[in-house]
């Protein structure tokens, strides 16, 4: 039996004209509460992650849960305002804004260590480099020269 063999051009989503549109199954609602959850979810890792850092395996005290929802708010503060941000930067800056955002993040998080200074920004340096290559590869290959998105 034949089989329809796939078209040489990609798929697009939103393409109804032609026909060969992916279909989108989430609404724009659903698409708002998952960015948000993982955006919360994401700041409640990270706080865990630095206060337990900072303890290094003792009792967990008021100061050490306080400094992790500290650390909670403000990572989705900024995360938040970096998912606002770069929406609208083309994909050298966009890759940029990232690396440094992630890669500083970990180095904070590194830090809470009995680490030193300098181990933690060559460490943060490490993240933010390889978020840049990976992200800068993924939208070269995902966006036109004017910065426009291509599913």
């Amino acid at each position: 039996m034949a089989q329809a063999a796939p078209t040489p051009g990609r798929l697009t989503v939103g393409d109804r004209a032609t026909g060969t549109a992916l279909p989108d199954v989430f609404s724009e609602r659903t698409h708002m509460i998952v960015r948000w959850t993982l955006t919360i979810a994401s700041g409640l890792l990270v706080g865990y992650w630095a206060a337990a850092n900072r303890r290094s395996g003792g009792p967990i005290t008021g100061w050490n849960l306080l400094f992790g929802f500290t650390t909670t708010i403000v990572f989705i503060v900024l995360c938040a305002a970096v998912l606002l941000v770069t929406a609208r930067m083309r994909r050298e800056l966009h890759a940029l804004t990232w690396a440094v955002f992630l890669g500083g993040t970990f180095g904070f998080v590194y830090a809470q260590t009995d680490k030193t200074v300098l181990r933690s920004a060559v460490m943060a340096a490490a993240v933010g480099a390889v978020v840049f290559v990976v992200l800068f590869y993924r939208y070269y290959t995902h966006e036109d020269a004017e910065g426009h998105r291509t599913p």
